[in-house]
């Protein structure tokens, strides 16, 4: 069976991590499927207008598979000369950076579903979420400097969603944190009984399809933008596109809804 199953229905993209007996550990074909699935969204962006992702059996994701690494980077018998193994080690790191990356970056809005361990790349995967849901026995950690390594590719995308503070706090200590300090940290946005995640997800999905798509999409960018605008040019930048939003198909169809009390274009039928 394959690592990451993939379903799409009524505008969801639902992407399970699918290794309950390795806790959902990231390896390669893992990577792999996750950034066909974050591929095959940012294709079908007009069509595609929610991503959820989550785990198999209880376990969110437990980080990169360290087995995986152990055997692929630190085997002394394998072949390739001291610099071709660092390459090596250091372009698959960045693959799972650009994984992250990826997936923050997706113009359809990112559902994060945390059952049980969130731990290291899978403490990036719910960072990187734009709305992360989590039960409460969920537990998280950037649990890396205890196995001599460093949340290298993991760090920017927490540092944006939590803080420099908070990030190098849980980096330094590689702290187990519950959901309740995740959600006061500003990591979890939703804290559900357990059992309850699925029907938890399913609300937030309908306020999100309650949205216009596009105006969704142009509101992540904006905010992807804004630490590259020069602050005297931020308010002529929204307003550029507070007007070209306005005079677009989707402002014209939701305005006349609220007038006419009718449904807008992208809930239709």
């Amino acid at each position: 069976m394959s690592a990451v199953l993939v379903e799409e229905a009524g505008g969801v993209l639902t992407v399970t991590i699918n290794r309950p007996d390795q806790r959902n550990a990231l390896s390669q074909e893992v990577v792999g499927g996750i950034a066909e699935a974050i591929e095959t969204a940012r294709r079908a962006a007009g069509r595609i207008r929610v991503f959820v992702l989550r785990g198999a059996g209880g376990t969110f994701c437990a980080g990169g598979d360290l087995k995986e690494f152990k055997a692929m980077f630190q085997d002394d018998r394998a072949s390739g000369s001291q610099p071709e193994r660092l390459a090596e080690a250091a372009q698959i790191n960045r693959a799972g950076g650009e994984l992250f990356a990826g997936l923050a970056a997706l113009p359809c809005v990112v559902i994060a579903a945390v059952d049980g361990a969130a731990v290291g790349g899978g403490f990036g995967l719910a960072a990187a979420a734009d709305i992360t849901v989590a039960t409460r026995s969920a537990r998280f950690s950037m649990s890396e400097t205890r196995l001599g390594l460093l949340p290298a590719q993991i760090t920017p995308i927490v540092a944006a969603r939590v803080g420099t503070h908070h990030t190098r706090r849980l980096s330094v200590t590689a702290a187990r944190i519950g959901a309740d300090e995740a959600f006061r940290i500003g990591l979890v946005d939703q804290i559900v009984d357990d059992g309850a995640l699925g029907e938890a997800v399913q609300s937030q999905v309908g306020q999100v399809l309650a949205c216009a798509p596009q105006a969704n999409a142009a509101v992540k960018r904006f905010l992807a933008e804004l630490p590259d605008i020069p602050e005297e040019a931020v308010r002529d930048h929204a307003a550029g596109l507070f007007a070209e939003a306005m005079r677009g198909e989707e402002a014209r169809s939701g305005l006349r809804a609220f007038i006419e009390g009718t449904a807008p274009m992208w809930r239709a039928g």
